[in-house]
């Protein structure tokens, strides 16, 4: 008999009623010797096993434990039991995997409530509870709406590399790989090491975007994105980093800042969106999970909305579009700052914080919030230049709860401006030829943006953890999995 899948009995139950049905899956509860709760996976909820245990060996109960796997096969019928609208009257049952009760004790499998911190210790059974199944059926269901958007609209996938020479942002933060011995590695006539016997000739590291490479793409295909892993060697142990993480980065050719500002909100509202329509049984779950955790907190830290209302808060509004100049000018003349409420400075030329963010989202406008022209000085090299030479013509967009949440610019399609940014931020030209090169052959503006993954998944599921978003995080001082 071929297996039926649980979510497939959930949806469809009407059309099995009555008939024989092979079922198989993991143990999340076995009550009175009678009644398994059983989950394979293919959705949050479980199916309802009855055995009649006067029937069924000794042996073969003892070994139904909470984490075991198993194979039933029986009647579905209706259930009379709440919260349920069908359950199987097991004639077979079959024991796949053992799970030892001792062991299972230790565990995030042992049915209680487990700090995060545990959670993480043990990442390779996560996935089996019911707060990262649902996690992960929303980060795929992300992944999967994120595709479906650019792929509708006409975009290129382009697959940029992982392993590069060049630092996109300029930061220096990367991670080096070699293959040269590390305890006697061969020196160059400066005594550094040379580079230029490793592999590819030349110092080459993990990828920080794929933005760069991205650019050439859409200087030819019109419309691409990447999507995929990039790395940060920042030594930020905090709930917002991670060292591994997925990045989004689309690039048009012609496009202004104002077209990626369109682009962006549609972008973002889709996504949204898509996970309201298609995962409501997990957004109910890790809503009511947010509702409890911010009740234990202070008022005066607790977020203003609900996960639900929150998303359905970016879908509903339009996005208030003003500069980072306004922006600062708005939080100066605010109740909050006039009464010292801000734990940051705010003055002209400041990076923003996640304080100032909330604030213009949250209090100011009630709606999410693009920011724009921000100062030059803080902002990446190959940003566009504004005429009044102190800006540049980028964008960051703010969301409730989280603040940043994507940021973008107009790319500076000027060689002589480029060429001048390049050696105001000490990046070597000679590294980027190519990038420069394509301004002097059919150059033309063009926009896009960056957006973290795991930011969106945050968003998206109330989780306040970077580190709980994703499958294995990589931080520092943790490569365990």
């Amino acid at each position: 008999m071929k297996r039926i899948e649980i979510a497939e009995l959930r949806t469809n139950g009407s059309d099995y009623l009555g008939k024989t049905v092979l079922v198989k899956g993991w143990v999340r509860a076995f009550r009175s010797n009678r009644f398994i709760q059983l989950n394979d996976g293919s959705c949050m909820g479980n199916i309802q096993a009855v055995i009649d245990f006067e029937n069924i060996a000794e042996a073969i109960l003892k070994r139904i434990t909470t984490g075991s796997s198993i194979s039933v096969e029986g009647e579905l019928v209706s259930s009379q039991g709440a919260g349920q609208a069908y359950e199987i009257q097991v004639s077979t049952i079959t024991i796949i995997g053992d799970a030892h009760p001792d062991e299972v004790q230790k565990t995030v499998l042992q049915p209680k409530k487990h700090s995060f911190d545990f959670l993480r210790e043990q990442a390779h059974l996560r996935f089996r509870t019911n707060t990262f199944g649902a996690v992960f059926r929303i980060r795929h269901a992300a992944s999967f709406a994120i595709h479906q958007f650019f792929n509708n609209r006409g975009f290129n996938y382009i697959h940029t590399p992982i392993l590069t020479g060049s630092d996109a942002e300029g930061a220096g933060e990367m991670f080096r790989v070699s293959t040269l011995d590390p305890k006697s590695p061969p020196l160059d006539d400066k005594g550094k090491v040379d580079f230029s016997k490793d592999f590819f000739g030349k110092q080459v590291n993990l990828t920080v975007s794929g933005q760069l490479e991205a650019e050439l793409a859409a200087l030819g295909l019109g419309k691409v994105y990447t999507f995929g892993p990039t790395f940060r060697a920042e030594n930020s142990n905090t709930s917002r980093h991670l060292a591994e993480f997925w990045m989004i980065e689309p690039e048009v050719a012609f496009n202004d800042l104002n077209d990626n500002m369109d682009l962006t909100e549609d972008f973002l509202k889709y996504c949204c969106n898509y996970i309201l329509e298609n995962c409501q049984e997990e957004l109910k779950f890790l809503d009511e999970r947010l509702a409890k955790e911010q009740a234990q907190k202070p008022q005066n830290e607790r977020n203003k909305l609900g996960l639900i209302e929150s998303i359905k808060f970016v879908v509903d509004n339009p996005f208030k579009r003003l500069s980072y100049t306004d922006a600062i000018n708005v939080l100066l003349n605010s109740k909050h700052y006039k009464k010292k409420k801000f734990q940051f400075p705010v003055e002209w030329g400041i990076d923003l914080q996640s304080e100032h963010e909330r604030y213009l989202v949250e209090k100011e406008f009630n709606c999410p919030v693009i920011l724009s022209d921000y100062p030059a000085k803080i902002k990446a090299f190959y940003m566009r230049v504004n005429d009044d030479k102190k800006t540049v013509a980028a964008m960051d967009v703010l969301f409730p709860g989280v603040g940043e949440i994507v940021g973008g610019s107009q790319r500076e399609e000027r060689l002589e401006v480029l060429e001048s940014k390049c050696e105001e931020f000490n990046i070597e030209k000679e590294e980027l030829w190519w990038y420069l090169e394509t301004r002097s052959l059919g150059t033309v503006p063009h926009a896009g943006f960056g957006m973290g993954f795991e930011r969106l998944v945050m968003f998206l599921t109330g989780m306040s953890n970077i580190r709980d978003v994703i499958p294995f995080p990589r931080t520092p001082d943790n490569a365990e999995f």
